[in-house]
């Protein structure tokens, strides 16, 4: 009697043709997994769009560098503080301060610029990069941006003590370094460290005795907070915070504190608010702020930036 073969022919091709099966599907499975990982989409790290509507929020630059190639032209104004009342209508008609700025951006993400304040006949130039922008998903958690100013005191001589103001001493610059997020396609908040340099070192009276002049800091460290929140697309509510750090040995410089409104277009900004800075030209701002607004008085102020693409 022959025996029967542990795996008959029939059993071998089922055999065979189970396994050419599970073959398959592995591969079919596997497949599947490729294109459905591929399908993921991959975190966008684009840089997040208009973390501010323009490079000031009334007082401060922001992080904000327009993209290659645009001109802007600024306009500032300050009207006097609002102490006299009716007498020149809440500061409408006090003596006012303006600075007309022009700048370019010649590569991506960096801005150069120049500007004149009447406020004494104070030129500026300008440098401003960003260094880092906020992704929209993933990324940077938040912006970081450096601007640096060197600004030139234009007076005659009679304006200053003798011997005084020659040459380099006119000079005087400034240093900030910005870090922004923006939370929410409405709110945005922006916090920097600042240092203004002055060549000279100023000299003002004692409080003491007016007649004997003590020398200020050359150096003088500030914080300064921004933050905006908009209301409608083209209209935000905002708002600045200056802290001086420095501790002078006479005379100093007052906080500042101002809020306002902002409308925009594509291609303006216009922000209208009331402040306690009297001065444009930021190391003017966050050294002698005591001196422009000795009374911590409320001034009104707007600014109006235009842009052009080329």
């Amino acid at each position: 009697m022959n025996k029967l073969p542990l795996f008959s022919k029939t059993s071998q091709g089922a055999n065979i043709l189970v396994w050419m099966c599970t073959f398959v599907f592995l591969l079919l499975a596997g497949a599947v997994q490729a294109q459905e990982e591929e399908a993921a989409p991959e975190k966008d790290t684009r840089p997040v769009r208009n973390t501010f509507e323009s490079v000031w929020l009334i007082d401060n630059q922001t992080v904000m560098v327009p993209i290659k190639g645009t001109f802007e032209m600024d306009i500032q104004h300050r009207f006097g503080t609002m102490d006299n009342g009716y007498d020149d209508f809440w500061g409408f008609y006090a003596p006012s301060n303006i600075r007309l700025g022009f700048s370019y951006v010649p590569v991506e993400k960096l801005q150069v610029g120049f500007g004149f304040t009447k406020e004494r006949k104070m030129w500026d130039f300008s440098a401003k990069y960003a260094l880092f922008q906020q992704g929209r998903e993933g990324g940077w958690p938040v912006s970081v941006t450096y601007f640096v100013n060197a600004g030139i005191d234009t007076r005659n001589k009679k304006n200053f003590p003798d011997n005084t103001y020659e040459g380099s001493d006119r000079l005087s610059y400034f240093h900030q370094l910005m870090v922004a997020r923006k939370i929410s396609k409405a709110f945005s908040l922006q916090a920097s460290v600042n240092v203004a340099h002055f060549n000279f070192q100023e000299l003002v009276p004692s409080d003491a005795d007016p007649e004997t002049l003590l020398q200020m800091e050359n150096d003088n460290l500030s914080l300064s907070f921004l933050g905006r929140l908009k209301v409608s697309p083209t209209l935000s509510v905002i708002a600045n915070y200056d802290l001086p750090l420095t501790d002078n040995e006479v005379n100093n410089p007052n906080p500042n504190l101002s809020f306002g409104i902002e409308a925009v277009s594509s291609s303006h900004a216009f922000q209208i608010f009331v402040g306690q800075n009297y001065n444009i030209v930021p190391q003017l701002n966050n050294t002698f702020n005591w001196k422009t607004n000795p009374d911590k008085g409320f001034l009104i102020g707007f600014n109006i930036t235009r842009l052009w693409n080329f």
